[in-house]
């Protein structure tokens, strides 16, 4: 089959197109701006890329135009494909009819945490030998790619399909498909990680959401599992309205018979089944929302018969994602050093548990926050008030304000001196570097490439110390 890819350069859409092509399937695809590395990564695997969304395109005469997310009624492909009548789907559901029948789907979704813990799953069905197929919002180190087919034709024990793993996103499908993606999936085992307000562009408020959810709920069969964080009570609102699928609950009290919990700091921890000791986690990741993603891959890897002992043994070679806590380089500082963090947090709750993780870890040093709100849910302002919070762990905080239509430093007023706003990369990146202590933690926090300010910050501070 021939498909042509509408915003192939997307981090789904690109994974997809891989997939389909590993799959024997005939891949093209466009995008407005054709990037790297998500195009360098297609083009190494031989898929032709134009850039825009020209009509001509329907001149391909691909068997169906598969629809990101991105494109609008108003796009002049789209525009063209509805009035010739053409095939057309969205990639969620291109995904559901071609590549996943017969397989185990084990599903990640959240609010927060969903590339981590689908990496972690991911990884240890793979140290496991059942050689997941798996779709990532990410790079997995382990991994090196964002998405393969696996091995589809392992069969396990107990005769369901071979496993494959998704990183299940409650955004919208298309624009004719609002449901979220994660409902085309039809999972087997399904995560439920936790559950907030996000993507305020498209959800009113958080009980939409929530029905998004069950939604999903309502597609596990009744001889699934549903992996679900004991802590969250959003959650719990969204099992209330309706649940037919045995539920394995993580983040529980000790004495909660059947449920998973920690014992122990973060980054070595036992893992334990109400007052059971079940495995032991020892691994180079931070942060106790590591700890929870920990608890939930153990207990969705358990229902494809990978003991807890063995999983928790797997995650202590586990690499992370890049892009989360990446250390992106260190500078000689007088006498000590400054160390740049890269991480992809950009909701309040993220960016406060991000803080956390690094603060366990370096104790008393200083952290200095950089982070840039450009999620369509903080250019909304909708949780801007919720800044101070997330930065309060920060010794110093460094916001770069973009056109969002409200006041980056009204918001951080609160935090008085310890804040800083600034109007453009440079200057952000000026006053991070005259703040600059030897031993201090630069972490810089956004959902895009945030300006090239890592290597800009390396720069200046190497400039400065020189």
């Amino acid at each position: 089959m021939h498909i042509h890819i509408l915003g192939i350069c997307g981090t789904f859409m690109g994974s997809l197109a891989a997939l389909a092509h590993e799959a024997g399937h005939r891949v093209t695809g466009c995008d407005a701006n054709v990037y790297p590395p998500m195009s360098d990564q297609l083009r190494g695997l031989g898929i032709e890329l134009i850039e825009g969304f020209d009509a001509d395109q329907l001149a391909l005469g691909p068997e169906v135009f598969v629809v990101g997310n991105v494109v609008s009624r108003g796009n002049p492909l789209m525009e063209a494909i509805l009035d010739a009548g053409a095939a057309y789907t969205s990639g969620p559901q291109w995904l559901a009819d071609h590549l996943l029948p017969g397989r185990h789907v084990l599903a990640v979704a959240g609010t927060h945490g969903k590339t981590t813990t689908t990496s972690m799953l991911a990884w240890i069905l793979e140290q496991a030998g059942l050689a997941p197929g798996f779709l990532v919002g990410g790079v997995p180190l382990n991994f090196g790619i964002s998405a393969r087919l696996g091995n589809v034709s392992a069969v396990r024990p107990a005769g369901a399909g071979a496993p494959f793993v998704i990183e299940a996103d409650e955004y919208d499908t298309a624009l004719f498909d609002k449901r979220s993606k994660f409902v085309h999936y039809r999972p087997r085992t399904a995560i439920l990680n936790n559950l907030e307000l996000d993507h305020a562009d498209i959800f009113p408020d958080l009980e939409a959401i929530e029905t998004q959810f069950h939604h999903l709920v309502r597609t596990v069969p009744s001889t699934g599992r549903l992996i679900v964080n004991a802590r969250d009570e959003a959650l719990q609102r969204v099992l209330q309205r309706g649940c037919w699928t045995p539920v394995q609950r993580f983040g529980t009290r000790r004495e909660e018979p059947g449920g998973l919990c920690a014992r122990g700091e973060p980054h070595a921890f036992d893992v334990l089944r109400g007052s059971l000791k079940i495995g032991r986690v020892e691994w180079s990741l931070i942060g106790e929302h590591n700890q929870m993603n920990a608890l939930a891959a153990i207990g969705a890897a358990e229902h494809v018969g990978v003991a807890p002992e063995a999983a928790a043994a797997a995650l202590a070679s586990f690499e992370n994602v890049r892009r989360r806590m990446e250390l992106r380089g260190s500078v000689r500082f007088g006498a000590g050093s400054v160390a740049v963090y890269d991480d992809f947090a950009h909701h309040p709750t993220a960016m406060h548990s991000t803080i956390d993780g690094l603060r366990r870890k370096v104790g008393a040093q200083r952290i200095l926050a950089v982070f840039e709100p450009r999620s369509n849910t903080m250019k909304l302002g909708t949780m801007k008030a919720q800044l101070p919070w997330a930065l309060e762990e920060a010794d110093l905080a460094f916001c770069l304000q973009g056109d969002y239509g409200w006041s980056a430093r009204d918001a951080l007023a609160p935090m008085s001196a310890s804040a800083v706003v600034a109007d453009s990369v440079d200057a952000l990146v000026a006053q991070v570097v005259a703040a600059a202590r030897p031993g201090d933690h630069v972490l810089c926090m956004s959902n895009g490439g945030f300006g090239g300010i890592h290597a800009k910050l390396l720069a200046a501070l190497g400039a400065r110390a020189a």
